[in-house]
């Protein structure tokens, strides 16, 4: 009896190795579970760096395109330093111009206005501001003149969009306010007689 009993706690001791009293796990497996719970904070910091880096590049970005992200005024017509914002609907020269007009940009300065815009409609848009009475040819130097010859004419100081292509042809009239007025015309380089279809104008103003 005395050998079985020496047997029987040495086999209890050997089954029962690494559990504790009652079968509850020993202290090192406690501490194996307690590491998988305090993982994940050691994970938050990290994030938080993540978190201030981008939105750092983040910033960065807007800074970098605010003046397209944020135009004068909220309207995407107007140029970066213009003062004023034009109607939705852009009266120029006493005439508002083409209602399809499209790549509309404008500049507005101590009371003077440049548009830019571009339209099959201009030779409608200049009868009606009276730059070019009606019956009367297109390029009459009574009403305009030539402008320079370049290939790519360059748009006023302010004004953003494209260059005009040339040849062009300026129009100098005085609209119903009594204020001088110019249109910058695209004429069309194989047809002396019309416009490029569509044609670039810049129209340059006085406000009212």
């Amino acid at each position: 009896m005395s050998d079985s009993r020496r047997t029987g706690s040495r086999t209890g001791r050997e089954d029962g190795a690494g559990e504790g009293a009652g079968g509850a796990p020993r202290p090192e497996s406690v501490g194996d579970v307690s590491d998988g719970v305090h993982g994940p904070r050691r994970v938050l910091p990290y994030l938080g760096v993540a978190v201030v880096v981008l939105a750092v590049l983040t910033g960065g970005i807007v800074w970098l395109f605010q003046d397209d992200l944020f135009p004068p005024f909220g309207d995407v017509r107007a140029c970066e330093g213009s003062d004023l914002r034009l109607p939705d609907v852009i009266s120029a020269g006493g005439a508002s111009i083409p209602a399809m007009a499209s790549d509309v940009h404008y500049f507005t300065r101590n009371g003077r206005a440049e548009v830019t815009f571009v339209s099959d409609q201009v030779e409608d848009y200049l009868r009606r501001t009276g730059a070019l009475p009606d019956g009367r040819p297109l390029f009459d130097e009574k009403y305009g003149t030539k402008a320079v010859a370049d290939d790519e004419i360059g748009l006023p100081d302010g004004l953003c969009g494209s260059s005009l292509r040339g040849p062009a042809w300026i129009y100098h009239f005085t609209s119903t306010t009594g204020s001088g007025v110019d249109v910058m015309v695209e004429r069309s380089p194989a047809d002396n007689e019309s416009f490029r279809f569509p044609a670039r104008a810049v129209v340059t103003y006085s406000l009212p």
